[in-house]
């Protein structure tokens, strides 16, 4: 007998996936420092390798903080950043291992990831940070958040602003608030299943 598996209803797959759009211009309503704590109780319950969870986030929400930020965000996205209620500074810790004892307890993963080169101990942080990245962008829609993520930064003069110690790395920059719908422009295209799948 087949089990049955839950499944999201239309509406909520519209919220996180078909209807989400990525948002550039902003409503002036702030995000409260409780969604935001709500965002990484959901951010941090899906899966990363070893549960190591090396992602770490800054919330960028104060005058401050923004004029800080601003010297590293590119021409295009400064009014966009700017404008955002809050700015999440995704970066991983390359010290992720200090933490295994508590996230892993049953396995002494620390000593092993130790034992790997650090260029191995970078590709997995940045691969699982980049995963949870992926998780925050959908918490937020489901808390009824909008999405503006950006690559377009010198990670450099962030870091040297925000993690002067050198041990958290920035990777990306997600704009977070109550997107303008009447500032959106037509939808790209997607890829079909056949440009971009095979099944072997």
């Amino acid at each position: 007998m087949a089990v049955q598996r839950p499944v999201l209803d239309p509406a909520a797959l519209d919220l996180l996936f078909h209807e989400a759009r990525t948002h550039f211009a902003w409503l002036d309503r702030p995000v409260e420092d409780s969604v935001l704590r709500e965002l990484y109780a959901l951010v941090r319950m899906p899966p990363t390798g070893a549960n190591a969870q090396p992602l770490r986030l800054v919330f960028v929400k104060s005058r401050e903080a923004k004029e800080r930020l601003k010297p590293a965000l590119f021409p295009a996205n400064v009014d966009k950043t700017l404008g955002a209620p809050v700015t999440a500074i995704v970066a991983y810790d390359t010290e992720y291992y200090e933490k295994m004892p508590k996230l892993f307890p049953a396995r002494d993963w620390k000593t092993q990831m130790l034992a790997l080169p650090a260029e191995v101990r970078q590709k997995q942080a940045l691969q699982n940070s980049t995963l949870q990245a992926g998780y925050l962008i959908l918490a937020a829609r489901a808390l009824g958040l909008d999405c503006g993520p950006m690559g377009g930064f010198d990670a450099a003069k962030v870091d040297a602003a925000f993690f002067p110690d050198g041990k958290w790395k920035s990777t990306l920059l997600i704009n977070l608030g109550y997107g303008d719908p009447q500032k959106l422009f037509p939808r790209n295209p997607r890829l079909d299943f056949d440009e971009a799948c095979r099944i072997d």
